[in-house]
């Protein structure tokens, strides 16, 4: 398989948990982002994340939507009734989630993701037309979720892009994307592992590319995933730090006896998918019963805020914030102040990878199966090109420091490799070779 020039351009679509990446290839092999115009601020990254509110229209009650960074900026002014939702992509594979309710309609999850579409590709214009062009959709080698269903997710991708004209794209695998990204750099023979951590998933790929004839070849060897990401890490900071100051851990009144608080509200909570569903579930309203009979009320009503008034996004940024601190200092104050709930805690990057050993261990698990069925050992693979915010977390480096060395490790912007791999995919001379039946 040749990485050769094609005529026609070809549009890359990386479709992520917490960010999105679009971007466009030509015949003469150049590659860049769609871009958006925000408040003032160039940007090539869609924030993964929806906004519903409902507006009056004449004597009639509709309801809009926003995505990306409008849909944060819609959030954050606050000034209707609104149900903020991010991370959905992890719901992608979960045959449990069927639909949530917002304000008088239900929403599937294809409904969300065309919906999601709809707002990027009004904000992208006439660039981002999946239906006349060539389009290359990555995917997870692995979904997210304890008990991933492949086939759903994708029945339900190929659903959404369909009502976008893409009924023809082709799904590859993320971190071939990625591999594709990195080949351009390649001058000679050599066998790669791509390391993509996203949001929601961990993929691995072991590819062999190969010069002659003036042409890059490419040939895939492994392909290995991991529903465990930087959301996985999030949860970890959120489950031993936030949930223990709401009432996690604590104890209501029934019949005459003393229960323990149902630790899955706190689960939910911990995960930003599920979060963003709490409000429109029962979940809140059962809270609500619970903190009338808590033994200590005021943790558990302070959990409810959150989720009343939309304080998830909130904490995400506090979260996230605190998470790559601990990537550069060995200690980090967490800080949470927001709708008079006040949250303060000081983390150290040691507590940090303690909480992340079992993650860690898994994704190490989930490299070593990558190299044998590839069939080559540590010291056969060349170069190991590490993508995603998560590989600069101190715990994922050592894990390939201690397999593969510094000298081999290498990296690239953290957002777009994915995205500009695809697009290059669609330039080959045979790009269904790559796609995922």
């Amino acid at each position: 398989m040749s990485i050769a020039a094609a005529n026609e351009i070809s549009i890359g679509v990386d479709f992520g948990t917490s960010n999105t990446v679009v971007a466009i290839a030509n015949g003469e092999g150049k590659v860049e982002a769609i871009t958006f115009d925000h408040q003032g601020s160039v940007l090539n990254v869609y924030v993964t994340a929806l906004c519903f509110w409902d507006e009056r229209h004449g004597n009639g009650v509709r309801t809009e939507v926003e995505g990306g960074p409008w849909a944060i900026e819609q959030f954050l002014d606050g000034l209707t009734a609104h149900r903020f939702i991010q991370s959905f992509k992890t719901f992608a594979a979960s045959a449990t989630f069927q639909e949530t309710r917002i304000f008088r309609e239900r929403y599937r999850f294809e409904d969300l993701l065309s919906a999601f579409l709809r707002t990027l590709q009004r904000h992208a214009g006439a660039a981002f037309d999946l239906k006349t062009r060539n389009v290359v959709i990555g995917r997870p080698v692995q979904f997210a979720g304890s008990r991933p269903d492949d086939e759903l997710a994708m029945t339900r991708y190929r659903s959404a892009f369909g009502k976008l004209g893409a009924e023809h794209a082709r799904y590859v695998y993320e971190p071939v994307g990625a591999a594709f990204f990195y080949a351009r750099q390649l001058d000679h023979d050599a066998t790669v592992l791509v390391a993509d951590f996203g949001g929601g998933t961990s993929d691995f790929s072991v590819m062999r590319f190969a010069r002659g004839g003036g042409a890059l070849r490419a040939e895939p060897l492994s392909h290995t995933g991991i529903g465990i990401a930087g959301d996985a890490f999030d949860y970890r900071i959120v489950d031993h730090v936030v949930s223990p100051r709401l009432g996690k851990g604590g104890n209501y009144r029934s019949l005459g006896k003393v229960l323990a608080i149902p630790n899955h509200y706190y689960a939910n909570f911990a995960r930003w998918n599920q979060l963003a569903m709490m409000k429109g579930s029962g979940d809140l309203k059962e809270l609500r019963e619970l903190a009338k009979v808590a033994v200590d009320p005021g943790p558990l009503e302070q959990f409810i805020d959150i989720i009343e008034y939309d304080l998830g996004f909130a904490l995400y940024r506090a979260v996230s914030n605190a998470k790559v601190a601990l990537s550069k200092e060995s200690e980090t104050l967490f800080s949470f102040k927001n709708g008079g709930v006040d949250i303060e805690a000081q983390i150290t990057r040691n507590d940090f990878e303690s909480w992340i050993a079992p993650d860690v261990a898994r994704i190490a698990e989930t490299v070593d199966r990558a190299l044998a069925e590839a069939g080559v050992s540590a010291n056969e693979v060349e170069r190991v090109f590490l993508t995603g915010g998560t590989s600069f977390v101190p715990a994922i480096r050592r894990l390939f420091l201690d397999r593969f060395g510094e000298k081999k490790l290498t990296s690239a912007d953290q957002f777009e490799s994915i995205a500009y791999g695809l697009a290059l995919i669609g330039q080959t001379d045979d790009p269904g070779r790559w796609a995922i039946q």
